[in-house]
């Protein structure tokens, strides 16, 4: 069963990086608790190279709580007003400790928070490997 929950925290950046932030960076939250459900995307800043081809990493990433972590693991990205969809590849669940490889966000932030999003997931989910290249449906 799809996994939907309210993100009142919604970032983005991939262009002007904050202090403390290395990689283009965005997310949903439930809230600022560290122990509130999220999901995080990164991208990365350079090509990557033979070790991480080699070693599966040469693509985009998510985080989920607990720094669960999975590559190129994203088949489908939607976010059509105030709802994000992602849809993971199966195979991954375990890694992210999801249950379903839907997971739905209701965005309750500013517009601005929301256009940020999506420009950092758009450049984010096209860094790496072919392959690993979601389709990414925007309204």
């Amino acid at each position: 069963m799809t996994y939907r929950f309210v993100a009142n925290v919604v970032y983005g950046w991939h262009q002007d990086l904050p202090p403390g932030i290395h990689v283009p960076t965005a997310g949903v939250a439930e809230s600022e608790d560290e122990e509130s459900f999220a999901l995080e995307f990164q991208g990365g800043v350079e090509e990557p190279d033979e070790q991480a081809v080699r070693l599966g990493l040469d693509s985009y990433c998510v985080l989920t709580p607990v720094q669960n972590t999975a590559y190129g693991c994203v088949r489908t990205v939607e976010l059509e007003g105030n709802l994000l969809r992602v849809t993971f590849d199966p195979a991954v669940l375990d890694d992210l400790e999801l249950d379903d490889p839907v997971v739905e966000a209701v965005l309750r932030a500013p517009a601005e928070d929301v256009a940020r999003l999506k420009d950092a997931l758009r450049h984010i989910l096209a860094y790496g490997r072919a392959a690993a290249l979601p389709i990414v449906i925007a309204a």
